[in-house]
């Protein structure tokens, strides 16, 4: 068992997708590779394999930056393009803690994600004195 943990540890992210795809598919081999192959679209089996190997490389660039400014610049590079109201939305409804979204939305338009409601719509008294 002990040997399993530490060749499967050496995988990463990638030897954990595979344990629990073996374990949801009833330890059958030919689940696993009926699902690899699904995973790898045109590319059979082989893409399949490639996709763990991409899971990998995304893993550790998430794990160098982190994942507040990963996202930070994929929705900075997607608001180049899509319109912020529906990003802000997509935000919202994303599986991320509450702190990670408003900094997400303020990141994207800082003046419509106030944290005290009111305060930019409030009219403004402007007094205008000739001298």
């Amino acid at each position: 068992m002990d040997e399993i943990v530490k060749k499967l540890a050496g995988l990463g992210l990638p030897g954990i997708i595979l344990v629990i795809l073996t374990v949801s598919s009833g330890g059958s081999s030919a689940a696993v590779a009926a699902a690899l192959t699904a995973w790898g679209g045109p590319f059979g089996i082989v893409g399949g394999i490639a996709l763990l190997g991409l899971i990998s490389v995304v893993g550790d660039v998430v794990a160098g930056f982190g994942v507040e400014a990963l996202l930070q610049a994929i929705y900075s590079e997607r608001s180049k393009t899509e319109s912020i109201r529906v990003l802000l939305k997509e935000i919202r409804d994303l599986p991320i803690t509450d702190e990670l979204k408003l900094k997400l939305k303020n990141h994207l338009s800082p003046e419509t994600t106030s944290t005290y409601p009111g305060t930019p719509n409030e009219p403004r008294t402007v007094e205008v004195v000739e001298e």
